[in-house]
């Protein structure tokens, strides 16, 4: 994992923080957004001369308790305080990382099997940088109206969601849509940070405003729980739940229940190989 990363995370979240969220006074207009190196130097007991040293890339070894601190200080959540944690885990271990370098994009035949015997039940596999590796027919079926087959989606779950025309109409909650594609994409990059096609894809999205923000900001999501509201040209309005049991691996494979208020069944659910 590059230093950079860590740096400006710790960056990103420290001008995300407004005085009040820490219970810090207001105080005058800040010429800057967010808190000040020291204010969060001081919620987090450590000097800063070394925030600032973390913040720089100038020192790659902090302790668990520092971390602790800071993520209680930088008032992370669950999923952004694993997500820090394995930022830091990745200092020092970026040279010797196993899961780093190109991805294999090939379906085994275990899971294109598994995908096969969940027909009529629309099912997909994507790749680690949220390419359609593979699909059944229901899912062709059900995501070739709404245009996630169309050359402007280049194959890819994540440029549909961002630069197809039509995805803002079809995802009814596109935000949270989004959200989910770029937190999907940042744990990608985080746990393949040698894999030409992981940055490629982040390249080419971040000419997207919507995208470069979340980017920016390190914008981080539950993406293993999530109801998509997606208006469908030949269903109507239809929801589909999102459940990921471990986001960790190369491919995952996605099974699209739809409409659980109809089928009374859950709805999508994430299984990574």
């Amino acid at each position: 994992m590059s230093r950079s990363e860590f740096a400006e995370f710790l960056i990103a979240r420290r001008a995300q923080l407004q005085p009040e969220d820490v219970g810090l006074p207001a105080g005058r207009r800040r010429r800057t957004p967010g808190l000040r190196r020291e204010e969060v130097a001081a919620l987090a007991g450590v000097s800063a001369d070394y925030l600032a040293r973390l913040e720089q890339g100038r020192d790659t070894n902090p302790s668990t308790a520092v971390l602790a601190a800071l993520a209680e200080a930088l008032r992370l959540n669950e999923i952004e305080k694993h997500h820090f944690g394995k930022l830091a885990l990745g200092l020092e271990q970026k040279a010797s990382c196993p899961a780093s370098g190109q991805a294999r994009e090939q379906v085994s035949e275990t899971i294109q099997a598994v995908i096969d015997a969940l027909q009529p039940t629309p099912a997909l596999v994507l790749g680690r940088w949220l390419n359609l590796l593979a699909g059944n027919p229901s899912f062709r079926a059900f995501a070739e109206p709404l245009g996630m087959f169309d050359a402007e989606a280049h194959g890819n779950f994540a440029i549909y969601v961002f630069a197809h025309p039509a995805a803002r109409q079809t995802f009814l909650n596109w935000s949270d849509a989004a959200d989910m594609a770029a937190s999907s994409l940042r744990a990608a990059a985080t746990r393949f940070p040698d894999d030409p096609s992981v940055e490629a894809v982040v390249t080419a999205l971040n000419r997207y405003p919507e995208f470069e923000r979340r980017w920016r900001e390190h914008r981080l999501t539950d993406f293993r729980s999530l109801v998509l509201k997606i208006q469908h040209p030949a269903r109507g309005a239809v929801e589909v739940e999102v459940e990921t049991l471990d986001p960790a691996a190369d491919q995952t494979v996605m099974v699209w229940l739809v409409d659980r208020r109809q089928a009374r069944t859950p709805g999508l659910r994430l299984v990574n190989e």
